[in-house]
């Protein structure tokens, strides 16, 4: 599977940077990334699948996702039973 971003959809992201006045460099510092992970991920030299990757294209929005953290997916786990036991028709039954 190559989940790599195609470098065309980087070169939009890039030049939109260009319109707004910002460089790459300072996006990823203001979000705490290293500036040659975006250049990477924005050159589709990165899979982005998981991690630091991930996040950068969710957050540019080169790629559909949802971010969060690994305690946030067992917070979903539990809330929702993934197998549900049948009822046997006896709830409520003296």
């Amino acid at each position: 599977m190559d989940a790599s971003i195609p470098p065309s959809r980087g070169l939009t992201i890039k030049r939109e940077f260009a319109r707004r006045g910002v460089s790459i460099s300072q996006w990823a510092r203001a979000h705490g990334y290293s500036s040659q992970l975006v250049y990477q991920v924005l050159a589709g030299r990165k899979r982005c699948i998981r991690g630091q990757c991930h996040e950068i294209a969710v957050r540019l929005g080169l790629k559909d996702g949802v971010l969060g953290t690994v305690a946030d997916i067992d917070a979903l786990g539990a809330a929702a039973d993934p197998c549900p036991r049948p009822s046997d028709g006896k709830e409520g039954a003296p």
